[in-house]
């Protein structure tokens, strides 16, 4: 059976399973359930941190991202990954953004303590806070103050196609994406407000992106073309540029994007690779 009909298969016999469960199929194939439906074990809650998050919470057995939270910030695994299949199930809201983030080398704390006013662009602003800070910075943000952790690595992009102005720039930035790197194959996505099934296998320098039982992306994290898609945005002599051509963390947490929108998972399921 080729490599597609297996991930067919498997996409088949996911919808057929209860939801945030694994099958003594999984567990024997060393698959490990990273959400039970009802808590956020297995994840760095940011409720429990300084200050308090209240980014997400969850939902109707899924985790939610909340949107315009007090701090924006991603939903991250308690635990560290090098080479792992990914699977869950994810929908966004009418006109939302979402991701799942994979190969993560630095979480950059922004706020008005952290960057200056004078950092106007986005890349400028991660840009000086990587230079001017350190991770423990969260304590810096103000009781009343919006702030956002944003976490330096790769993306497997989630949003609404047809809605979201970032999806209107083109395939880069449309669902099932390597975010800003290399669009999908082809649209497979399902509307906004319906369930999506993904998976990301990440071994050595070899990623793919899988949609619904379709693989958009495969490609490689150390190609040449990426490496000058990468200098585009950050610039070639930036911090954020060497992190993630170099990848000097090699174990890495995954985590869930709060880009500030509604956005659920569920049945979310890990297989670490040897």
């Amino acid at each position: 059976m080729t490599v597609v009909a297996l991930c067919a298969s498997s996409f088949a016999a996911h919808a057929a399973e209860p939801h945030n469960t694994l099958s003594a199929k999984e567990r024997a194939e060393g698959w490990q359930l990273l959400f039970d439906g009802k808590t956020m074990t297995h994840w760095i809650n940011p409720a429990d941190e300084n200050p308090r998050g209240d980014a997400w919470s969850i939902d109707d057995g899924c985790l939610k991202a909340t949107p315009h939270p007090h701090i924006t910030e991603d939903l991250v695994s308690q635990q560290k990954y090098h080479d792992f299949e990914l699977e869950w199930d994810w929908k966004v809201a009418l006109g939302g953004n979402s991701g799942v983030k994979y190969r993560i080398q630095r979480f950059v704390v922004l706020s008005k303590q952290t960057v200056p006013a004078s950092a106007k662009r986005f890349e400028d602003k991660v840009a000086y806070a990587i230079s001017h800070s350190t991770e423990a910075d969260r304590p810096k943000i103000g009781p009343i103050e919006r702030a956002q952790v944003y976490v330096v690595g790769f993306e497997y992009q989630m949003i609404d196609n047809a809605r979201h102005p970032d999806a209107r720039r083109g395939p880069l930035y449309q669902t099932g994406a390597l975010y800003s790197i290399m669009g999908p194959s082809q649209s497979v996505s399902k509307p906004a407000g319906e369930f999506n099934h993904s998976l990301l296998i990440v071994k050595g320098e070899h990623v793919e992106h899988w949609l619904n039982g379709v693989k958009v992306v495969d490609t490689m994290l150390n190609m040449e073309q990426m490496k000058k898609d990468l200098a585009k945005r950050w610039g070639a002599n930036s911090e954020v540029y060497r992190l993630l051509v170099d990848q000097p963390v090699e174990d890495c947490p995954i985590s869930l994007q709060n880009h500030d929108n509604d956005a659920w998972f569920r049945d979310i399921k890990i297989k670490p690779l040897p």
